[in-house]
């Protein structure tokens, strides 16, 4: 496996993870990050260590004009992006509907529908044939809250996933001719700074005894789900929404 991937989101967790599994597996990588830049030059340094190359590039995904510097960066620094995995996804804090704040939901769809849209439009216009592309693959990281709804702290959070689960689907079909695959995976309770960052650093802890595994899962066990997605195994895999949740469906207690 080869060529030029960028995570989105990519300083901690899920997308850290991502990123270094990717650079085993031949990658060229850009770290993405918005404010970590201490984490994000990190996970360079560690794949620097391994032998692989790797770039970390500051840009919040919600705003165009850093998307278009990222992917500009990208082209000149490790050449066109073949693989693209949309990781960010923030949520300010905790809050019921009736609670929510016009700029805590802004955020929430900048962060994980605006940038899915927005470097999902830039990776095509590098990958698709029709403008002198070869083809790719994109992976979106959503939720399992887009099954369940989230009901008693973050409906606005799931909205902003269930947005990205159609368009995954929809992109899928519609670039599919043009040799570009695009797929998701839905990971389940992961120990990563997201709960910290939303506020809600025992959230874990409280749903952990509803997983049929009775664990939570590891960055790397998602990472892996998103390698497989975009590697030639896959080939035949578009449109797919994979659930890595440790069998995990729903929630039982949801306002916990």
């Amino acid at each position: 496996m080869s060529g030029v991937l960028i995570v989105t989101g990519a300083s901690t967790g899920i997308g850290a993870a991502t990123a270094r599994v990717g650079a085993r597996r031949g990658y060229d990588v850009c770290v993405n990050y918005r404010s970590r830049s201490a984490d994000a030059e990190a996970v360079v340094a560690e794949i620097g260590k391994l032998g692989g190359k790797a770039i970390a590039v500051k840009a919040d995904v919600g705003k165009e004009d850093d998307v278009l510097g990222m992917f500009e960066t990208v082209d000149r620094e490790l050449g066109p992006v073949t693989a693209l995995v949309n990781n960010a996804g923030f949520v300010p804090g905790r809050a019921t509907a009736d609670q929510v704040t016009a700029a805590d939901v802004q955020v929430t769809m900048d962060t994980k529908v605006m940038g899915i849209i927005l470097c999902c439009r830039e990776a095509l216009r590098r990958m698709m044939p029709k403008h002198g592309g070869e083809g790719g693959a994109i992976v979106n990281v959503t939720s399992p809250a887009t099954q369940h709804g989230a009901p008693g702290y973050w409906i606005h959070y799931a909205a902003s996933n269930g947005a990205a689960d159609t368009y995954t689907i929809g992109l899928s079909k519609e670039v599919a001719q043009q040799r570009v695959r695009v797929n998701a995976v839905r990971p389940g309770f992961v120990i990563t700074n997201f709960h910290i960052n939303a506020n809600w650093p025992d959230r874990i802890e409280k749903f952990i005894a509803q997983n049929p595994e009775m664990r939570d899962g590891k960055p790397e066990e998602v990472a892996d789900a998103i390698l497989w997605l975009l590697s030639d195994e896959a080939s035949f895999v578009s449109g797919a929404i994979v659930d890595v949740t440790g069998g995990q469906a729903g929630m039982i207690n949801p306002r916990d």
